[in-house]
């Protein structure tokens, strides 16, 4: 699949026949991040995650599209797009778009104890790629490429590399990035490159947006 980076956390993905996968297009990505996916993904319901506007800019450009995401995201939006909203847990296995995702995890990272935690989803797509959302889920199973949330109020950089040690990828690229300088973004790729602590075999990059891989 073609991975292509947009904004903050979220990214596109294109499979061979074309069909297109957007997963967090929130509030800090692109206006118009999810125009053209034939299904979107949204891991929770933080506004750099999820807006409304940009799923309603996805679902009326593309009648066909729908959107997959917890029961805390549904209840904001299913009545706005009735039968294109579809609720899903930790465990759930399903096809969007032509993509099979499996769900992990169901709780965001703490970001202090005074605040309220909110549920979370993981999406494992094609068995290869892994969006943890807002959280350090580690799936049972391999993961070929991780989507990295390098920089949040939840986490710090000892715990970055860990979970890089523990999910072991081939290759990680950024995610959740839109809050560092441009230094802040040279640190961390010191940080997490080759040149860096030591993160076992993963590749890490980060990808500008626009940019795209193939994967």
């Amino acid at each position: 699949m073609q991975l292509t980076k947009k904004g903050h956390a979220c990214v596109r993905l294109t499979g061979d026949d074309g069909r297109t996968l957007v997963i967090d297009p929130g509030g800090f990505s692109e206006p118009d991040a999810a125009v053209g996916a034939d299904a979107v993904l949204v891991t929770h319901e933080h506004p750099d995650h999820f807006d409304e506007g940009r799923l309603r800019a996805a679902l009326e450009a593309s009648p066909g599209a729908e959107i997959w995401t917890l029961r805390s995201v549904a209840g904001q939006i299913s009545a706005a797009f009735p039968g294109r909203v579809h609720t899903v847990g930790e465990g759930d296995t399903f096809e969007a778009a032509g993509f099979a995702v499996e769900v992990h995890g169901q709780l965001h990272a703490v970001i202090h104890p005074d605040m309220p935690r909110v549920t979370n989803a993981g999406y494992l797509v094609d068995g290869t790629l892994f969006h943890p959302g807002d959280a350090l889920t580690v799936p049972e199973r391999d993961v070929t490429t991780l989507l990295l949330p390098v920089h949040a109020p939840w986490n710090k950089v000892s715990e970055v590399v860990d979970y890089l040690r523990a999910v072991r990828p081939e290759r990680a690229y950024a995610v959740h990035d839109s809050l560092l300088s441009d230094t802040g973004l040279g640190l961390f790729t010191r940080l997490l490159g080759p040149e860096g602590i030591g993160v076992g075999p993963a590749a890490y990059e980060r990808l500008a947006p626009g940019t795209s891989v193939t994967v």
